[in-house]
């Protein structure tokens, strides 16, 4: 009996073993070969075409992170399922699994990113599909209140543990830790406020770089009404809670792709008692991609910890017309892609996509891939970057200058 019972924790070991190192693979044994031809350069590891198998993001190996607090990473992706929070056009609570379906061919030949010199996918970097924040007995879907602390608590859960390289090195989280990425996949754009007060929990306030068609700063009285608390948070005054909460880093944040209609020009002043600048859209026509990058850099600085967050409307809707609410006179896919990659020297501690509506997407699938795209970049960024500890380097070179 005792020797049974050693013989299948023995199997068991062993199972968790291939499945750790080989999470790829989802043929094992004497058929194996079949599907395993072991060319040179791909280690044997990729068994489905870009067409089939489970989807996650860049096809990266999934880990139920929520749900396994042994689970390391550096970079770790996480959806948001909630679009209860939009004015317009719901449908953003499958950005997610659109996302994931847009981001099948990113590592086709490889995943090597030629402008930026590096690949997110073969790199010092563990980096995984954490799935998406469970909507336990549908409150994501029903209880905003409840579900924006759902989403904070699972966002801090992932943010807050070791990471898989340099645990034990200083980094710029509070207490000196050094702490994994998580990027965000939306959802509509009301999930930033739990995302930002977990960051807050986990740095304080931080600097942050805002793409949208939309300033998201407008108080509730103006955007949506205030008839209750629940109302005043939604995709248009997140921003001005954010602002009100204290997790953002004064005067040092920026909105880049700005084009929408105002209440009036007050809108612009409010905006700027939430510490932001204004980059309009239609500056690119004067001033050209390197033009925003550097109003951008000269905004947020190259040493403090900064928070992405984009909203696909940032792009045109002739590239990606699945969104919330699209506004004509956006940005190119080219464009905004090369503004992203001129952000390498920034440190991004985490970052969110929101507002992919894929219901409004062409059959072509233009705006889930023009997403995957995005979140290329910035993974890639990140990657290149190194691990935040490296961060603390550049700040104690700075000091040993002086």
């Amino acid at each position: 009996m005792i020797s049974q019972i050693l013989l299948a924790l023995w199997l068991v070991a062993v199972a968790a073993g291939h499945s750790q190192h080989d999470s790829q693979k989802s043929v094992a044994g004497p058929l194996q070969s079949l599907w395993y031809n072991n060319l040179p350069g791909d280690g044997g590891t990729q068994a489905d075409s870009v067409f089939s198998g489970i989807s996650t993001f860049g096809r990266l190996p999934y880990q139920p992170c929520l749900s396994n607090p042994k689970v390391q990473y550096d970079i770790a992706f996480l959806g948001a399922p909630f679009d209860t929070g939009t004015s317009y056009r719901p449908g953003a609570r499958f950005g997610p699994s659109g996302i994931r379906q847009g981001s099948r061919r990113l590592n086709l030949y490889g995943g090597y990113n030629v402008p930026l010199q590096t690949n997110p996918f073969n790199s010092w970097a563990t980096v995984l599909d954490c799935g998406d924040i469970p909507s336990a007995d549908r409150q994501l879907s029903y209880d905003n209140t409840w579900a924006l602390h759902q989403i904070e608590e699972g966002h801090y859960n992932l943010l807050s543990r070791a990471p898989a390289t340099d645990a034990m090195k200083t980094g710029p989280a509070k207490h000196g830790k050094t702490l994994p990425r998580i990027i965000t996949l939306g959802g509509d754009h009301t999930i930033t406020l739990p995302l930002l007060r977990s960051i807050n929990r986990a740095y304080g306030p931080v600097s942050v770089i805002h793409f949208d068609s939309h300033l998201d700063t407008w108080r509730p009285k103006v955007f949506g009404g205030s008839p209750s608390d629940v109302a005043s948070i939604n995709h248009g005054t997140y921003f001005y809670h954010a602002a009100q909460e204290g997790l953002l880093a004064n005067d040092t944040n920026i909105h880049a792709g700005i084009r929408t209609t105002l209440s009036g020009p007050s809108d612009y002043d409010n905006d700027g008692y939430c510490g932001f600048e204004i980059v309009e859209a239609r500056a690119i026509d004067k001033i050209g991609t390197e033009g925003i990058i550097q109003k951008i850099i000269d905004r947020v600085g190259t040493k403090n910890p900064v928070y992405l967050s984009l909203d696909i409307d940032t792009l045109d809707p002739a590239f990606a017309p699945a969104t919330g609410t699209p506004e004509t006179g956006g940005w190119s896919t080219r464009e905004l892609r090369t503004i992203l990659r001129g952000l390498e020297g920034l440190n991004l501690i985490a970052a969110d996509i929101v507002e992919v509506a894929p219901a409004y997407d062409t059959n072509a699938e233009l705006t889930t891939m023009a997403a995957a795209d995005v979140l290329y970049e910035i993974m890639s960024i990140m990657v290149k970057k190194g691990p935040l500890s490296r961060m603390m380097d550049g700040l104690n070179s700075d000091v040993g200058e002086l």
